[in-house]
Order: C-alpha cells, then structure tokens, then sequence
C-alpha cells in the first residue's frame, strides 16, 4: 500500500457471495476509490440526490448477483445524509460510466446509465 493510499479514508466490506465492497468516508478518499482504485468493470453507488459516499463493488469479470448489488446500495444508504431514513433510493452504474468534469469539486461527479434501487440504510 503506497503513503497516498493510507492517508485514504477507505472501509472494506465482503458481501455475502464474497465479493469486496469499498465505501469513501470523504470527498478526497470518494475521488481516489472511484478513480484511482476501482476499475472499469466494477460497479459504483450513491445515494440519489444526497451528500454520501462513493462505494464500489470490486466485481473485476464476475458479474455480482442481486445481494451483493443490495448490500452494496444499502451501504451506501447507511453512509450518506439519509441513514435515518426509510428506504433510499441509490443510483448504480459500472465505473465506466462515472465521470468528473474538469475543476469540479472533490466527490463531484457525473454519471450516465445508471440504475436504481430502493434499500434500507444497513451495515454488513
């Protein structure tokens, strides 16, 4: 791990098929996971609409089922303004269809493609 990457304030999760989920505690460490880190073919939520973290569900060439993909959203439901809320609407989209524009903000980003789906706020 470089000296960047210990700076990042980067949780790790494992879903229930095993596969790595990475949730951004900040705008810096939101940036650095979802373009530095993640890589194309993973897939990348957020709350729709709300200040939240970025996650990414490290998927590389397997194609994650449908618990992964909830308990991905739900975490990122649990990591945004709306914790306390019923269920959440989060947006997902595969990392190839998340971009900044240039000079924009940390954690600012554009997307195209997107999904949603509506979860509970939840840990796993």
């Amino acid at each position: 791990m470089s000296k960047k990457e210990s700076t990042m304030n980067i949780k790790t999760f494992n879903s229930s098929e095993d596969f790595e989920i990475l949730v951004g505690q900040d705008d810096r460490s939101n940036d650095y996971l979802t373009f530095k880190i993640a890589s194309q073919k993973d897939i990348w939520f957020h709350v729709s609409g709300f200040p939240g973290s970025h996650v990414v569900l490290s998927s590389g060439d397997t194609v994650p089922g449908a618990a992964s993909i909830k308990e991905a959203a739900g975490l990122a439901a649990y990591f945004s303004k709306m914790r306390n809320a019923g269920k959440v609407s989060v947006s997902y989209c595969m990392i190839k269809n998340v971009s900044k524009a240039r000079h924009a903000d940390p954690g600012t980003v554009n997307i195209r493609c997107s999904k949603t789906i509506k979860v509970i706020p939840k840990l796993i």
